[in-house]
């Protein structure tokens, strides 16, 4: 269950408890769901019982214990505690990481976090005659696509689009052409940096060492793909099983990253434009956690291949396509050799 479908979910106890009667609130368009903080437990928390508190005119405490009651019956969910004044802190059926797993290698690269919720709509993004902006754009158009939208960038100098929904991307100018950089050194320099912070033009975005995180994202897909082909030449093939931490949530909020785009003009516009060094960053996440997964990835010695070791490899190779998906995004190559 990914954070967006578990987001659907605690909806879906909104409205029985709406239903029921048990609140008189409107049912929100959206419920945040997140890993939880310090003193939480569980898969992820939500605070959406402290914030429909006062329209319900009810303690967050008596929301909570309300919404608990609809979500302990919730496929994919085995348990709900809450904790604090009122965060609702939910534990996922490990078989639903495993599941995952299997639908992101069945999905692929391609299609995994993409979905049709956005046929139909039409953005228009106004970007100046300056790189970092139509680089930071075009972005910003493949994670709308992604998400079924069609987007039109226009210059700026050109007069408004009335028709559409518009939103200027004006983000702190490159203080130099990154073009000597190469095409994918040159966008990560661009994307990785928040909008607001001055992006560095510097050939530090070229080392092949752990401090580049452009490297490291690469790296860390490269070898997903290396340890696949070394268990094929073992003579054993990924197999989704209990996955582990931390890279399983990473993988599961992607499709949330990719959503961040999406209602672009309904965000405040520093926000809305920064969906592309979100994902970036998100990226860098990913290989972190799959770089320290690898190790025990294959068998060692005269060790015979485990259900834990097909497992661990199938949870490598989930992290590989999301890797390869998050890079294509971004405008950026994904080699199988580095």
């Amino acid at each position: 269950m990914t954070p967006v479908e578990l987001s659907r979910t605690v909806l879906g106890a909104v409205r029985r408890a709406v239903d029921a009667g048990e609140l008189r609130v409107d049912v929100p368009e959206r419920a945040v769901v997140a890993p939880p903080g310090p003193g939480g437990v569980g898969d992820y928390a939500t605070n959406i019982a402290l914030q429909l508190a006062r329209p319900a005119g009810q303690p967050p405490l008596r929301v909570a214990e309300l919404l608990r009651s609809h979500l302990v019956h919730a496929d994919g969910i085995t348990g709900v505690e809450i904790t604090g004044p009122g965060f609702l802190n939910i534990r996922l059926d490990q078989n639903v990481g495993t599941a995952l797993v299997r639908r992101i290698l069945d999905e692929g690269a391609a299609r995994y976090g993409h979905s049709d919720t956005l046929v139909g709509q039409v953005y228009v993004l106004r970007v100046p005659y300056e790189v970092r902006a139509e680089v930071v754009a075009d972005v910003l158009a493949r994670m709308v696509a992604s998400q079924g939208a069609r987007v039109e960038i226009q210059q700026q100098e050109l007069q408004k689009d009335d028709t559409h929904e518009t939103l200027d991307v004006r983000p702190v100018p490159a203080p130099q052409d990154p073009t000597p950089l190469g095409p994918d050194a040159a966008r990560w320099a661009l994307l990785h940096p928040a909008p607001s912070d001055r992006p560095r033009i510097t050939a530090d975005h070229l080392v092949q060492r752990e401090g580049n995180p452009l490297f490291r994202v690469r790296y860390a897909h490269a070898r997903t793909r290396a340890v696949v082909r070394n268990a094929a030449d073992l003579g054993f093939a990924p197999e989704p099983g209990a996955a582990e931490p931390p890279l399983l949530p990473l993988l599961t909020d992607y499709p949330r990253i990719l959503t961040t785009a999406a209602p672009l003009p309904r965000l405040p516009r520093p926000d809305a434009i920064a969906a592309p060094a979100r994902l970036a960053r998100h990226l860098v996440a990913v290989a972190d956690a799959v770089l320290d997964l690898l190790p025990g990835t294959l068998p060692r010695g005269d060790e015979k291949p485990t259900a834990a070791h097909r497992a661990r490899l199938a949870l490598a190779e989930a992290a590989g396509t999301v890797l390869a998906g998050g890079l294509s995004l971004l405008g950026i190559d994904a080699p199988d050799h580095l």
